[in-house]
């Protein structure tokens, strides 16, 4: 009759140790980053006064949980507009600026009016903002294209409300036409509304990466890089925000490079 191993008291602790290391590792494996992804950005236009969007919110923070499209890193932007404020509904996360800013994709899109929810990848591909399948197609798309290497590090809170972080981005390539702005996003990790009026009334409705503020920090070109130390005021609230950077064609709004990091204050 064959006996049972039996293991010293240390002898376990060891093994214990041992399997924990192993387990970390893997872990530490699964979240590290992978350097065969290309960052992509994923803006969605969006309302909490329009019935249309929670579906495409949903969507939003589900591609930025689950990176489902291979060989992409998926950096998402929730863009409330504000021209659903007046029925019903006042928007707390809305800003004009964000309208400009979609209309100005239409007009690049040849839309003859802007709408939402709509989805808009790497300035190139726009669509209706809860089409899932459309919208890894297109970041598969993108992630094939020529991009530039940019990287934002040393975040840090150089007072109550200023943030410093930095940033550096190489030169566009050589079939890059004009130069390009660097813009810097700050948008809050989650945030949450109860709405009591308009179209999503009696709904809690859920967002993630809420742009706050969109500065332009520099611009690149085929000749100059850069490298530089950015200030920039971030929102008066606690928890955690991401800092999204962008190099945008300002005429025909092809993004060439993107990168973000997060911030805890």
């Amino acid at each position: 009759m064959t006996r049972p191993l039996r293991l010293s008291c240390s002898a376990a602790v060891i093994l214990l140790v041992l399997m924990a290391l192993v387990h970390l590792l893997a872990e530490s494996r699964d979240n590290a980053p992978d350097p065969a992804r290309t960052p992509v950005l994923v803006e969605l236009f969006t309302s909490e006064g329009c019935s249309d969007c929670p579906p495409a919110d949903a969507l939003l923070d589900r591609l930025d949980r689950s990176q489902p499209v291979a060989g992409a890193e998926l950096i998402v932007l929730s863009e409330h507009v504000d021209y659903w404020n007046d029925i019903g509904w006042r928007d707390p996360y809305s800003s004009h600026a964000y309208s400009e800013r979609q209309s100005a994709y239409a007009a690049r899109f040849g839309l003859s009016s802007v709408y939402t929810p709509q989805m808009v990848v790497d300035g190139k591909f726009e669509f209706v903002g809860s089409d899932e399948q459309r919208a890894i197609t297109a970041a598969s798309t993108a992630a094939k294209a020529e991009k530039v290497g940019m990287t934002l590090s040393g975040a840090h809170l150089e007072s109550e409300n200023v943030l410093a972080v930095h940033l550096d981005a190489g030169q566009l390539p050589a079939t890059s036409t004009r130069p390009a702005a660097v813009l810097l996003a700050i948008a809050d990790e989650k945030d949450e509304s109860h709405v009591t009026g308009g179209e999503n009334g009696g709904r809690t409705l859920r967002h993630v990466a809420v742009l706050r503020s969109l500065k332009q920090v520099g611009s690149l070109d085929r000749v100059n890089s850069l490298s530089q130390d950015v200030r920039i005021e971030i929102p008066r609230r606690n928890g955690s925000i991401r800092l999204i950077a962008f190099a945008q064609d300002e005429e025909n709004g092809t993004i060439w490079g993107v990168a973000s990091t997060r911030f805890s204050k």
